[in-house]
């Protein structure tokens, strides 16, 4: 597994300031959680028959569970269980690498139509509801990936994952840069992995619930455009 690399030394000075800011930053933390809460239970009813058409394509779609769940490293270090509806054929980690790279040939039919309006992702909300993510933060990486992170890129393992973030949007043919590349895993992990968590460092110096509900909105435009 190579190191991630491109990132500047991180001073402890430099670190602590970072606690510093989250210090200040307690009201909107307290605020961001009621609000995920107060959505993320909304979306879950409201979106419930949304779901259920969804459950039923991907299960009369191709062979295996509705359900993907998937080790991913979350606020603390601490690990949790991401939910997504599945969008690949079954084992399909065993048969590649945990990051897809352009038209993979594990994702199934509806699996394509999930990932391009980002459908696969709503049963996160149930993550969202239990405390393990917010509706915006650092995409959580799995724990292969983590394991990689200097003292500096495991800062933004102080605030909670989220469904979307600067990087996500940033980044959104990600599959496609991946896929022009001689080694997928190497290009992630070197050159596009830092430069997403220097955007999640942004996000979590301006955080707030009115960014947040920006960010969540213009993820939306980014999508259906």
């Amino acid at each position: 597994m190579p190191k991630a690399t491109g990132l500047q030394s991180f001073s402890r000075t430099e670190l602590l300031d970072l606690d510093e800011v989250l210090r200040h930053k307690k009201t909107q933390l307290a605020l961001k959680r009621v609000f995920d809460l107060i959505v993320s239970l909304i979306g879950l009813v409201v979106l419930s028959p949304l779901l259920v058409v969804i459950a039923l394509l991907v299960k009369a779609d191709s062979k295996g569970p509705v359900f993907f769940r998937q080790t991913r490293v979350g606020q603390g270090g601490k690990e949790f269980q991401i939910w997504k509806f599945r969008t690949m054929i079954i084992d399909a980690e065993e048969k590649g690498l945990q990051i897809t790279v352009g038209a993979d040939s594990r994702i199934t039919g509806v699996g394509h139509f999930l990932r391009e309006y980002k459908l696969d992702e709503l049963p996160q909300l149930i993550n969202i509801l239990v405390g393990e993510m917010s509706f915006v933060g650092p995409r959580p990486e799995v724990p292969r990936y983590v394991a990689t992170y200097d003292e500096r890129q495991r800062c933004i393992l102080k605030v909670r994952p989220g469904i979307t973030d600067l990087a996500s949007i940033e980044y959104r043919d990600e599959n496609d840069i991946l896929a022009q590349s001689d080694c997928p895993e190497r290009t992630y992990v070197e050159k596009i992995m830092p430069k997403k968590i220097e955007l999640n460092m942004q996000y979590i110096e301006n955080l707030s619930v009115a960014y947040d509900v920006r960010l969540i909105f213009r993820t939306i435009r980014v999508v259906l455009r």
